[in-house]
């Protein structure tokens, strides 16, 4: 059974504030790129931190019935990828963050609000 695209994107935020991560910001990119309906954008302030939220958010998405279609960089937790279908979720450091502000490249894309 596939979970409902806000309904994923809602256990994700839920799973990152979980582990505090920092910065939450949440895009709408329907209309505005066939990648994903929406990007989550958060960082952590050390390694662990953002593997401690990128393992968080993968366990929540599974245990819901998702399907993780990847995850990319959580050895190094410097930017960890995480493909969840129609929710790409970005757990950055929070120095990489700073460095490629990925908000500002998706700037035609709304804010989400409320999660």
């Amino acid at each position: 059974m596939a979970v409902a695209p806000n309904e994923l994107l809602r256990i994700a935020v839920a799973a990152a504030e979980d582990k505090k991560a920092m910065n939450l910001v949440t895009l709408d990119l329907k209309g505005v790129s066939l990648i994903a309906d929406y990007f989550v954008i958060c960082h952590g302030n050390s390694d662990t931190q953002v593997q401690a939220i990128a393992t968080e958010v993968r366990k929540r998405a599974q245990e819901a019935g998702a399907t993780i279609r990847g995850i990319e960089g959580l050895n190094s937790a410097r930017w960890v990828l995480m493909d969840l279908g129609d929710v790409v979720v970005h757990v950055f450091h929070r120095d990489e963050r700073e460095y490629y502000n990925i908000e500002r490249l998706w700037s035609d894309a709304k804010v989400v609000e409320n999660v």
